[in-house]
């Protein structure tokens, strides 16, 4: 009797098994999905060629978001949202921004013969600028990054609206959406941003 109470019951519907096992996965999967794109990353659409020829128009990037605090030379994406320029909201359809860091709070940064100055010092931004970079109207240079805030210029330099001019000004951090880490689209041009630096 003992021995046929120990005995192992085998299935008697392995597919039957192997389905629940099967949907079981999918559904773990998918809360895991959700949850890392809802709460860690991203995906976000390039529009324009402000960012070129790191990023072109209608590219795809993966941003990663949480715990993120902006450092030079990442390339982050910020939200149109905190503008005052009524107008630029309705022209863009409120899409989010996309740009490099250059220098956060308390940082002097001054454009002089062609490049971006910060705290004195020349940057080196051969490896991913297109051209000279150029002071518009508006701003008066040198200026001083204010607290909670991050001076931010596109890669393209001559078509790039972005803290050197009061359109965008100096960006508050809360209205950064993350960092871009990856491209992932179009897909022969997948490529790990946090190199390009």
């Amino acid at each position: 009797m003992d021995l046929l109470e120990n005995t192992v019951h085998t299935d008697k519907h392995p597919i039957q098994s192997f389905i629940y096992e099967w949907i079981d996965a999918a559904v773990v999967s998918l809360i895991a999905v959700v949850f890392l794109f809802t709460f860690i990353f991203s995906i976000v659409g390039i529009s324009g060629t402000s960012m070129l020829n790191t990023l072109q128009n209608n590219d795809i990037v993966i941003l990663s978001r949480l715990f993120y605090e902006p450092k030079y030379g990442d390339i982050v994406v910020i939200s149109r949202n905190y503008t005052n320029d009524e107008k630029m909201i309705i022209d863009n359809e409120n899409k989010p921004i996309i740009k490099r860091v250059i220098a956060t709070e308390g940082q002097k940064v001054d454009i002089k013969n062609g490049k971006a100055w910060v705290d004195g010092v020349p940057l080196d931004e051969a490896a991913y600028t297109r051209t000279d970079t150029q002071i518009t109207e508006d701003v008066k240079f040198p200026v001083t990054v204010p607290k909670g805030c991050i001076f931010v210029m596109g890669d393209n330099r001559a078509d790039s609206h972005d803290s050197r001019s009061t359109e965008i000004g100096m960006v508050d951090k809360r209205f950064v959406l993350g960092e871009a880490i990856v491209r992932v689209f179009p897909f022969d041009q997948f490529k790990n941003l946090d190199t390009v630096k």
